[in-house]
Parts: C-alpha cells; structure tokens; sequence
C-alpha cells in the first residue's frame, strides 16, 4: 500500500527534477550579448541625447530666472525655484491660447477622423473601383508641408486674390470669427489622409472569415462596417485620436503662416507661439516653463483619454 501510494507522487517529482535540469526561460543563458547591445545602442543614444536630454534641459531652464546688478549691470542666470511657473500661471494669454486650441480640437479632430474612417471604410469596400487611384489621391495632401498648405489655402481665402470672389467677398474667413476654422480646414485637409491609412491598414488585417461569415447570415456591406469593421478598428480610431490632440496642442507652422493673412492671428494665438515670441524677447527661461506645462497638458490629456476609451472599451 505504502509504495503503490508513493509511487505517483516519484514520478512527478522525478519529472519536475528533469525539467529543472532543462532549465526554465528565465534561467537560459542569453546568446549573443553584444549583438543586443549593438542594436539596440544606437536607438537609445539617439532617444537619450535628442529626447531626454532637452526635455532635462528645458525643466533646469525653466527654474532659473535672470538677475542685474543695477540698472544696466550684466545679466545672470540664477536658480529661481518655481517663480517662472508662477508668471506661466498669472499670463492670461497664454491659458486663452490653450482654451482657443481645445475648442479647435473638439470640433477638428472628430470630423477629421470621421472622414478618415468613411475614406477607409470607402477603400475597404469591394464595391468601389480605382481603389490605388483614390487611396493616392487621399493620401496626397498628407505630402504637402504644412507651411505650404498653409500659404496655398491663405490664397483662396484671401478675398482679392481668391478665385472664389463671389464666396470670400461675402464671409470673410480670415476675419476672427473665421480664421480659426479656416485653420481647422487645412488641417484636416492634411492630416485625413495620414489617418486614413493608419485605419485603412487595420481593415486589411481582419480575416476575410469574418466578412464570409457575415454574408452567410445575409448582412449587407452597410451593415458589415457599422458592425463589424467599426468596432474591429477601435484600437487605430484610439491611437489617431491621442495623435491628433497631441498634434492639436503643438499646433503652431499653420496659424503662423496665416499672420501673413490675417489680423486676427496674433503672436499668442496658440500655445506655441506664445512659447515662441516668449523665447524670442528673449526669455528663454519662461519660454521653457511654458513648454514643461504644455507637455504636461498634453501627457495628462492623452492620458485621461486614454483611460476613458480602455474603460469604456473593458466595459463593452
């Protein structure tokens, strides 16, 4: 009785001594180290000297605050704690910068992913012909440097320069009441096509399975994108989303260009141009503080928007 009872509890002992002999993952021995390293060194020199090192830089710079010996004496950096963040938390023109891009960025960013997605889903359908024709003809706007649409698109607002007089003559969209959608339109000119691929190339990973299968049951084309392609590509629809509001509050070549335009556009129109015509008084120290709590915004919400999208999508 004793060695039949035993004899079981041998054998598992016996098995798992040999699997120790084996070795687990976590105890094999890593082959090549020097190749890792080779590979990996010359991301984490260039991450280290072109991310961390401004972003150290910039917070340092942020707490230092000039000082003079007398009226016309020479000017020294000392250390200055957070005083710099304090004059960031009293300028009026800069928190009305940051409000003016949030509101740009309720309004842009879900009519320009919406039309990234129907242009996708558009692309994705099989009753659409000339696909490579309109996939470029999308994408292309994506290629013209900002500045450039910019110009170009300040032309047709222009109200003595457009081609469209009989349309500029009557709303003048560089006015103040405009020009901030008229901002919002070369955008979204730009930037539909770069989203658009980025959901577009995530339909082409769904197996086609899904799509039989959804035929067998008799579900349309309509009913298979609002079903089963839309949810498929939530993950692209949320990383497009992040993208665009960290783009919406770094916005900055677009609303310069226009000051060549328009009135309305002034040196603190956005966040980035008050950090720009801070740092070019010079003040560079204030300039760094306003970059720290613009990043900080932006990380916050991204992050936040982030959360609410995971939960919401745990949720479903």
């Amino acid at each position: 009785m004793t060695a039949s009872a035993t004899t079981p509890t041998a054998a598992r002992s016996a098995v798992l001594e040999e699997k120790g002999r084996r070795g687990s993952p976590r105890r094999r021995r890593v082959q090549h180290p020097w190749a890792i390293v080779a590979f990996v060194a010359p991301f984490a020199v260039m991450f280290i000297a072109f991310y961390l090192v401004p972003i150290a830089v910039a917070v340092w710079q942020s707490l230092l605050v000039v000082e003079r010996e007398g009226t016309y004496g020479a000017a020294t950096e000392v250390f200055g704690g957070l005083q710099q963040y304090a004059l960031v938390f009293q300028n009026e023109a800069f928190w009305t910068s940051v409000v003016r891009v949030l509101i740009f960025g309720i309004v842009q960013v879900p009519v320009m992913l919406g039309l990234a997605l129907l242009f996708a889903l558009l692309l994705d359908s099989p009753l659409i012909r000339g696909k490579k024709f309109f996939r470029l003809a999308f994408f292309a706007p994506y290629a013209v440097p900002g500045v450039i649409a910019a110009i170009m698109w300040g032309f047709l607002y222009s109200p003595n320069l457009s081609p469209f007089e009989a349309l500029t003559s009557q709303v003048n969209l560089l006015s103040a009441d405009f020009v901030l959608w008229a901002i919002a339109n070369v955008v979204t000119w730009v930037f539909v096509g770069y989203n658009m691929l980025i959901i577009y190339s995530t339909l082409l990973a769904i197996p086609q399975e899904i799509y039989e299968a959804a035929r067998i049951d008799g579900a349309g084309q309509a009913r298979i994108a609002w079903s089963i392609k839309i949810p498929l590509v939530r993950p692209a629809l949320v990383l497009t989303a992040v993208l665009s509001i960290i783009g919406t509050l770094q916005l900055l070549a677009e609303p310069q260009t226009f000051r060549s335009f328009s009135s309305a556009v002034t040196s603190t129109y956005t966040p980035n141009m008050t950090i720009y015509a801070t740092s070019s008084i010079p003040n560079v120290s204030l300039a760094a503080a306003f970059s720290v709590v613009l990043a900080l915004a932006t990380f916050i919400l991204s992050f936040t928007f982030l959360r609410l999208t995971r939960r919401k999508g745990a949720g479903e």
